[in-house]
């Protein structure tokens, strides 16, 4: 199965601000995933192994990405999902740091990187976003 995304490469954040502000919003661990393309460690998000209702909002800027009545346990120690909360809530970039093409999952909103989207997902389409906890917060319902 090939994995069918609309990737696109140019867009504006909404929100901006400069690295210093980032760093001093975010802190260092988030800024170093959530700004510099970083990955927590397996096993060790808050969100692992969460099953609350609710919604998961972007630790960066609070746009919401995920509901959880999308996300599975994979066992693989991030959070995933079978698809974000609207279509337009994220966007797509190839990503060949690791010697092969995955895709890297963004926020629409603020351009932090959230982690990657897979094709081993289940059904319908297949797809597991493999999202880094410390970029999420879990507005509970």
């Amino acid at each position: 199965m090939t994995l069918k995304i609309a990737f696109l490469v140019f867009l504006l954040a909404t929100v901006t601000r400069t690295d210093a502000e980032w760093k001093d919003l975010l802190g260092e661990e988030r800024y170093r995933v959530m700004r510099q393309k970083g990955t927590e460690k397996s096993f060790i998000g808050k969100y692992v192994l969460t099953t609350q209702e609710g919604t998961y909002v972007c630790a960066a800027c609070t746009n919401p990405l995920f509901h959880s009545k999308n996300k599975y346990n994979v066992n693989n120690g991030w959070p995933s999902f079978t698809k974000p909360i609207h279509p337009k809530a994220v966007y797509y970039l190839e990503d060949w740091s690791k010697g092969f093409k995955r895709y890297e999952i963004l926020c629409r909103e603020c351009d932090s990187h959230l982690g990657h989207v897979f094709h081993d997902g289940p059904d319908p389409d297949h797809l597991r976003y493999c999202i880094n906890s410390i970029s999420l917060h879990l507005q509970e319902e």
